[in-house]
């Protein structure tokens, strides 16, 4: 038998069923298109695990209710062959809301040899070699749709929340979050270009102009880091608000977060329970959530390693690493809201604290369990003198962020945003050991293939 497809398979999308609209057609002879996840015989009955995107559904194939032409052709399918089935689906007699389909016919578009990604178990380099067929497995699927039900969540809150999307550029003339961390390129004649690593100096732009705007798409960061929780190439949404402080954008980073959780919870529920995640844990997720001045996280960590819990001693003025974040979190239930760092450890736009310079008016929020800052923010430098000067303290060019500088020559205002990693967010949500399984291609240090 051909592997290649015949020329006379019907490949129009008419008179095509999806498995997961199945309770809407029992009774009624479907066809399905897709292919075989998984398979297993019973003497005269053949059960077929078939895939087709959307859901995997059994399919029972009698040796006495069909040809043997159709016996045959079921009983030779190898592991992701691509099928076109024709059946009848009924609800499982012992299984409620769980669908089977009684195959009438059965034809091979192309009969697979040798899929290298086996019913066994395999190490992960392999896996992610092998990550363009990798994304066809169960619980690659649960992740993906949890990660496509955040995305959704987070559109559905924003939009209905009175904010308009207003993408930034992607090639970017200069740095936003540090130097250290581009990804140069030529650009013609111009110079350097690099990757943005944020959108959120054009998301102040563009909150000037609309009040309260959001991008969301791909950023990049050349960390030579790693851990489970960083990634090279990522997604993020920023929203942006003019006439707002830090203590906005906690409200918002909490009504925001408790949203997507909720959202997650009310229709990801069988992703969770096949990743096995205690959903108890986020139920308890609700704002408001706890606020913790950097000062107090501080002390905290001292006092963690006097009692022998933490191996270093923390001192004041640094930026927590991932052991730190991880206790921190620790002694919450839900995510917990590190504010007013030092300003030497954050971006030079951020707006100085009044009563205490020494500080910048920011925050992140660390998710329970060990997952670390999911969101980070706060309330931008509104004078144009000071965001001139730190400009200067930074050796940023000046000439690049001259349209910059212009938001504070021409109606500067209180203005406050943040940006939340989705990969980081789906991980938690998911109760994931690593971030590389929460997007379906990840690029590392090590990685960029396939």
């Amino acid at each position: 038998m051909s592997r290649d497809a015949p020329n006379d398979i019907e490949t129009t999308m008419t008179n095509h069923v999806r498995i997961a609209d199945f309770a809407a057609n029992l009774g009624q002879t479907v066809t399905i298109r897709g292919w075989l996840y998984n398979a297993r015989s019973s003497g005269k009955l053949l059960f077929l695990e078939i895939r087709d995107g959307s859901g995997i559904v059994q399919g029972i194939v009698s040796k006495n209710a069909v040809s043997e032409e159709v016996w045959n052709r079921a009983a030779a399918l190898t592991q992701e062959s691509s099928i076109i089935v024709t059946g009848m689906p009924r609800e499982h007699p012992k299984r409620p809301g769980v669908y089977e389909l009684d195959v009438h016919d059965l034809t091979i578009v192309q009969l697979t040899q040798d899929y290298p990604i086996t019913p066994k178990e395999h190490g992960i380099e392999f896996l992610m070699d092998h990550r363009h067929l990798w994304l066809r497995s169960k619980r690659q699927h649960a992740i993906l749709r949890v990660r496509h039900e955040v995305v959704r969540a987070v559109r559905d809150f924003l939009d209905n929340d009175g904010f308009i999307l207003a993408d930034t550029p992607i090639l970017t003339p200069a740095a936003c979050e540090g130097t250290t961390t581009l990804f140069e390129l030529d650009y013609f004649d111009d110079g350097k270009a690099y990757l943005t690593q944020s959108g959120q100096l054009y998301n102040e732009a563009t909150a000037a102009a609309f009040g309260k705007v959001y991008c969301f798409g791909p950023t990049f960061r050349a960390e030579k880091s790693k851990t489970r929780r960083h990634l090279t190439e990522f997604w993020m949404v920023e929203p942006e608000v003019a006439y707002a402080t830090l203590e906005d954008m906690m409200v918002l980073a909490e009504r925001f977060l408790s949203f997507i959780v909720a959202r997650v919870l009310e229709r990801r529920r069988e992703e969770l329970k096949l990743l096995e995640r205690d959903t108890s844990k986020l139920e308890a997720i609700a704002a408001p959530f706890p606020r913790l001045p950097y000062d107090e996280a501080v002390r905290m960590l001292h006092e963690a390693h006097l009692a022998g819990k933490l191996e270093h001693d923390f001192v004041w003025g640094g930026d927590f690493g991932a052991p730190d974040e991880t206790y921190l979190a620790q002694q919450f239930d839900r995510p917990v809201i590190v504010h007013r760092y030092p300003a030497q450890v954050k971006a030079f736009y951020m707006e100085e604290d009044p009563e205490r310079p020494e500080l910048a008016l920011c925050m992140d929020v660390l998710a329970p369990e060990g997952y670390g800052e999911i969101i980070g923010g706060g309330q931008r430098m509104q004078s144009y003198d000071r965001l001139a000067q730190r400009i200067a303290e930074h050796n940023l060019p000046r000439e690049a962020f001259e349209w910059y500088l212009d938001l504070r020559r021409y109606g500067t205002v209180p203005h406050a945003g943040f940006g939340m990693g989705i990969e980081r967010c789906v991980a938690w949500l998911c109760g994931l050991e690593h971030v590389r399984e929460t997007i379906p291609f990840p690029r590392m240090l090590y990685r960029l293939r396939p």
